[in-house]
């Protein structure tokens, strides 16, 4: 065997957005995958492996969606670098898997004939082919294969089918040729190449694809009741009602486990160790901290649960279309719907979605107001206000009053959103947003273990951030709340006279008139590392840490000493406040300016500020002092 043969390959992934291509990627790499970023980018980068049958091992890329070579934003362009060569420490390719939605070919056509011109050898995997052959659709693999001048592998990644074909075919190529020290061929077309480039690629579909004679009535039937402008929007809510109901509901019973585990994790190590500077350190500051955090995982893993297996059950375009009229209303390009929905999740991720934006005014005012979207980190703020001052009854019998008022917060940053939006548009950008165009997916069932794979990496993030960020600010706050201590005699607890009970003070006379006391506003400085934070904080500031559990324990500890109007302009405030320094991080590196965060950083802290003063005062004219 020649050393070409057994040289290690590089293969990438390239595709339409919606071609079930991540699905196809965790098909071939199962768990040896990795997530990182590129460098110099925030342009999220996976890569893993697959072993082929002869045993060797060949790297698999994930690319970006894209559309064309011809990039129009960031992530685009990642693609289009990373195929040509031209990312910084990256080597080319040694082979692309072009990745087909095989229901939809009219766009990725084009995208083959592009791939045709780099110089590099590549194979169509057609997927979802299954969901073809049921619409009806007649697919001509030879004749098909023949136009574009590059082999077909029909595969269903969601059921790993043509899988062991696409790999054979894969090792074929890279044992052929290593093409990476191949200068590509591909250049910028012109506007009259893109024009006879379409062109060829209708001829093509036109003369390999043959509509079906009795068309899948399934799709069209589901469509024309989830588009509907009205049915559909209805439809729309009731599932996000549905999901925020569920946040509650559902979460309970693990949140309990969590949070008696915790406990008795606190008690174990207290009775181990003797009363002491450690003790405490361990005690109230590591461990109520941290598991005053973690408590709420179920909750942020069933967020995101929903949110993943609407994504891949092709809803999530469809919701998209349903409210790009809202959202255009608001100087909102219609793209802007996937960044921001994953904004609920996290407003990190959702500002680096707003990459698929293509002009740079819509992609700005999609970042300006995606922390507005009620983000996974403030769930542990909201549920343990709402615990600890709203009632646990039901209304009508079977609607949670707690999951209502979770259900209107997330709706206040919604319609915050939009009306910030309009207002952006109106001093920075005037006109019309561009049109929204985007390509519908095929209904499919979502595969449960890409599912499972998905919702647990989320986890896990969360939990390495509760690992890393949250515990040093655990312990910062715990330091702060313990240093000094107070002088012999002193009256009054001992938090009076740490660092922290002097911090708070000091902002009291700026936050007294939003009803905040100064064990309030000391959690409002380390929780702008984190918005989840706040809430250890505030367990280490009213020594919480056993009895019931932390969580019980610290809602009964805030209903004892705040009042409901007090409760109430918190939580305004967190639906404004900037209380994450990693957003604006994010947003200075994908704007490259401090401009637009502090931008970002000066108008949500004014919106905190005025609304949980409105809020406060109004509540406590309605009596709720």
């Amino acid at each position: 065997m020649t050393d070409a043969a057994i040289a290690p390959a590089r293969i990438a992934l390239v595709g339409n957005p919606n071609s079930g291509k991540t699905a196809l990627f965790n098909a071939l790499t199962g768990s040896r995958q990795k997530v990182a970023n590129y460098a110099g980018v925030t342009v999220e980068r996976k890569e893993g492996a697959l072993i082929t049958p002869s045993g060797r091992r060949i790297a698999v890329l994930d690319l970006p969606g894209t559309y064309s070579l011809r990039a129009r934003s960031p992530d685009e362009e990642v693609t289009r670098d990373a195929v040509l060569g031209r990312l910084a420490g990256e080597t080319r390719p040694d082979a692309i898997i072009c990745v087909a939605d095989a229901t939809n070919l009219r766009l990725v056509l084009r995208l083959v004939i592009e791939l045709t011109q780099v110089g590099l050898p590549i194979v169509l995997a057609l997927n979802m082919y299954d969901i073809a052959q049921r619409q009806g659709l007649e697919i001509d693999l030879d004749k098909l294969s023949k136009e574009l001048g590059v082999p077909i592998v029909t595969t269903v990644a969601t059921r790993k089918r043509g899988i062991e074909d696409l790999v054979s075919q894969v090792e074929a190529l890279t044992h052929a040729d290593h093409h990476t020290g191949m200068e590509s061929g591909w250049r910028e077309p012109s506007a009259k190449e893109l024009r006879a480039a379409h062109l060829n690629a209708e001829r093509i579909l036109k003369a390999c694809v043959k509509p079906p004679a009795r068309p899948d009535t399934w799709t069209g039937r589901l469509d024309d009741v989830l588009l509907n402008p009205v049915a559909g929007i209805l439809i729309l809510l009731a599932i996000l009602f549905f999901m925020f109901q569920a946040v509650f509901s559902w979460a309970q019973p693990v949140m309990d486990l969590i949070s008696s585990a915790f406990t008795l994790l606190g008690q174990g190590v207290g009775h181990l160790l003797p009363d002491g500077m450690l003790r405490s350190l361990l005690v109230d500051g590591v461990i109520a901290g941290v598991g005053s955090i973690l408590v709420f995982l179920p909750q942020i893993m069933i967020l995101f649960f929903f949110i993943i297996l609407l994504e891949d059950f092709g809803y999530m375009a469809r919701a998209a279309f349903l409210i790009d009229r809202i959202m255009g209303g608001a100087g909102l390009h219609g793209r802007a719907f996937i960044p921001l929905l994953s904004s609920f999740a996290c407003a990190i991720p959702g500002i680096m979605a707003t990459r698929v934006i293509d002009h740079r005014r819509d992609r700005l005012t999609t970042i300006l107001v995606a922390p507005l979207m009620t983000c996974s980190a403030r769930i542990p703020v909201y549920t343990l206000i709402i615990s600890a001052f709203i009632p646990n009854k039901t209304l009508w019998g079977w609607v949670s009053l707690q999951g209502l008022v979770m259900f209107g917060l997330y709706g206040a940053g919604i319609v915050s959103a939009l009306v910030v939006a309009v207002v952006i548009r109106k001093i920075f950008w005037r006109g019309a947003s561009e049109p929204f165009i985007m390509e519908l997916p095929a209904y499919k069932l979502p595969d449960p273990m890409n599912v499972a794979r998905s919702v647990f990496q989320r986890g896990a993030i969360f939990v390495q951030r509760a690992g890393t960020i949250i515990l040093s600010m655990m312990v910062l706050i715990w330091f702060l709340s313990t240093v000094p201590g107070a002088p012999a005699g002193a009256p009054g607890p001992a938090i009076n006279y740490s660092f922290a009970g002097m911090i708070g003070h000091a902002m009291l006379p700026i936050l007294a008139p939003i009803g905040f006391s100064w064990q309030m506003a000391v959690a409002l400085v380390p929780g702008m590392a984190a918005r989840e934070v706040a809430v250890g904080a505030l367990a280490t500031v009213y020594s919480v840490g056993g009895g019931e559990g932390a969580r019980g324990a610290l809602g009964a500890n805030l209903a004892q000493h705040w009042s409901m109007a007090s409760a109430l302009a918190f939580l305004a405030w967190y639906v404004f406040a900037p209380q994450c320094a990693s957003t604006l991080g994010v947003v200075k590196r994908e704007t490259n300016s401090w401009l637009w965060p502090a931008l970002m950083f000066g108008y949500m802290i004014t919106l905190a500020y005025i609304a949980a003063f409105i809020v406060y005062h109004v509540a406590l004219a309605l009596g709720g002092g």
